[in-house]
């Protein structure tokens, strides 16, 4: 299957709960997640005893955990475990200050590289064989990193921000249907795929 171990049957994004976080830069997995099922025409459902809100595109589960960011691995192995999907037929959806505003980078595995709710998913299952797609936010403008990942997108940013939505929502779709090795290869480029 062009080079990878199993299919993606589930993408999770990374986001927290509640209305105060919602369109912030550390969601932006959130807003993927829920311009795939736009697109899908689907809708969210709360599952109260795992801590997720999901839905089914087709064959693939899309989820989202509903705890924060840093306890995100718990509800997701909830769900996997439910399903019986092994975490190399994942997909995780986050945001990502080191890369600039717009830019996408999709890896078969590899660390957490310093985001929290990555490392919760890899300490939950003990592998870091989880695919990714770390979505650029561009780095804190000074020492604020917090608050600048937990900041709504500045009005300037935001006709990029949409692209960058959209291309990862492909992103993902092209993962699914050709396998993610074949996405790091049309999406990981500077020019839009």
């Amino acid at each position: 299957m062009h080079g990878d171990a199993a299919g993606i049957r589930l993408v999770v994004g990374l986001g927290n709960p509640g209305p105060e976080y919602e369109r912030t830069r550390h969601n932006i997995g959130f807003a993927v997640l829920d311009r795939l099922a736009d697109e899908a025409k689907i809708e969210w459902q709360r599952k109260q005893s795992w801590g997720v809100f999901w839905a089914k595109a087709g064959e693939t589960l899309l989820v989202k955990p509903m705890t924060y960011m840093n306890r995100s691995g718990g509800p997701l192995g909830a769900v996997a475990q439910f399903y019986k999907i092994a975490p190399e037929e994942f997909l995780a959806v986050f945001d990502d200050m080191a890369l600039e505003l717009g830019r996408l980078r999709i890896r078969v595995g590899g660390s957490a590289g310093g985001h929290n709710g990555m490392e919760s998913i890899i300490t939950t299952f003990g592998t870091e064989k989880i695919s990714r797609l770390r979505v650029g936010i561009g780095g804190a403008p000074g020492a604020g990193a917090t608050d600048y990942v937990l900041g709504r997108f500045f009005a300037e940013e935001q006709p990029i921000v949409e692209t960058t939505i959209q291309r990862a929502a492909g992103a993902v779709k092209w993962a699914i249907d050709k396998g993610v090795v074949s996405a790091m290869n049309t999406f990981n480029k500077n020019s839009e795929a």
